[in-house]
């Protein structure tokens, strides 16, 4: 029996997910799969298909002397742990999905020789997996052109980034179709935690818009728990049908239901409105190191599927202006999910799990799956459309 595919992500949704879908597409080809991670799998993977998740000590480095001594110290015992875990379970191959936590375990199964793939959701390379990039065999990426890949281009493969079943479940659903007087149904959303800038923001445009256009908003958002009474008490104010929650979960669902997106431009997101295809007015995170956000929006801008406007242009009066001119020509935001549903990959998740296999030098995966043993897993000690305005 080949031993189980080793999947490293930093403990996030962004990371989590698109590990989470290949994690599951492997179990349904037979192979078993171990989880490398950190302890925030605890809020964002609870359900994570993994007959073994190894929590491995890691850290971000930090110009502060005393941080970064701290830091240099748990990455170390993340790499000795990682050897230990490597030679125990003699992965097939090793796929990580970038974050800090992914580092130790990749890094300890390069020098195991073990068949190595990082996997970059974002439009540019992150920092652990830039620092991995050199060392592994393979760099799946979810866009054609990856910057910061630079010379290292001949081990790109374009695989898309994974999504879950239920996104790509909801890829043939057809974007809603609605008359001019017909309600419009606006989705806004942040992130894991919510964005506090879409909760000043929105309803403060939607102030703004005509009577005729605020009575035909149906709006969902997504608002941090602090923010929710006065976001209520504001759309309400204005007799505005609004669903407010701290959480969503039937996100992609709300997503596929909703005629216009406003959001920031994680590598999830940008996903999820590319395969489900949505149109959407992305808002980047600023002051991001590397720019990802910036760079993700961009590809979806660059082929008429968004909007992208940065943080620092984001007035009400503009918003106001944006939203109501696609409030009023229903043509304009069906070309954009069109535009948007082009750069969809509903089959991501199998062109990396063939990727896998192929890197795994095709070892006959065992016959059974991983299915029905979910609650049995056990937890292993940390041991081995263009920018601008619509």
């Amino acid at each position: 029996m080949p031993g189980p595919i080793l999947v490293a992500a930093g403990g996030t949704g962004g990371h989590l997910f698109p590990a989470e879908a290949l994690a599951l597409a492997l179990a349904g080809r037979g192979w078993r799969i171990h989880l490398a991670t950190d302890r925030r799998v605890e809020s964002y993977g609870r359900d994570f298909p993994a007959e073994k998740i190894h929590f491995i000590p890691s850290a971000t480095l930090t110009r502060q002397p005393l941080e970064a001594a701290g830091a240099i110290l748990n990455i170390g015992a993340g790499v000795v742990l990682s050897r230990i875990l490597i030679a125990r379970e003699r992965p097939a191959a090793a796929v990580g999905f970038g974050g800090y936590p992914t580092v130790p375990p990749m890094l300890a199964a390069t020098w195991a020789k073990v068949p190595t793939i990082v996997h970059e959701q974002n439009a540019v390379l992150g920092r652990a997996n830039r620092f991995l990039a050199p060392r592994v065999d393979r760099i799946a990426t979810s866009v054609p052109e990856l910057a910061g890949a630079g010379s290292l281009q001949a081990k790109v493969v374009q695989t898309g980034n994974p999504v879950r079943p239920v996104v790509r479940d909801l890829a043939a659903t057809p974007y809603p179709a609605r008359g001019t007087a017909d309600p419009f149904r606006l989705l806004v959303f942040g992130g894991s935690q919510g964005a506090r800038v879409f909760s000043d923001l929105v309803p403060a445009a939607v102030a703004l818009m005509a009577k005729e256009v605020q009575g035909r908003l149906r709006v969902v958002q997504q608002c941090r728990p602090e923010d929710i009474a006065r976001v209520r008490q504001a759309y309400d104010l204005l007799g505005v049908t609004a669903d407010l929650a701290p959480f969503f979960a039937d996100l992609p669902k709300r997503i596929a239901d909703a005629h216009l997106v406003v959001a920031r431009s994680g590598a999830s997101t940008c996903t999820e409105l590319a395969v489900i295809g949505r149109p959407s007015i992305l808002v980047p995170l600023p002051h991001a190191l590397e720019q990802d956000q910036k760079a993700n929006a961009g590809v979806l801008a660059a082929a008429g599927g968004a909007w992208m406007i940065d943080q620092a242009e984001l007035t009400p009066a503009r918003l106001a202006a944006d939203i109501a001119r696609l409030v009023a020509e229903p043509e304009r935001p069906a070309k954009a999910a069109a535009a948007a549903r082009s750069l969809g990959r509903p089959d991501a998740v199998d062109r990396l799990a063939d990727l896998v296999e192929e890197v795994a030098g095709n070892a006959a995966a065992p016959t059974s799956s991983l299915s029905g043993e979910g609650n049995g897993r056990s937890h292993a000690p940390a041991g081995p459309g263009g920018g601008g305005s619509p």
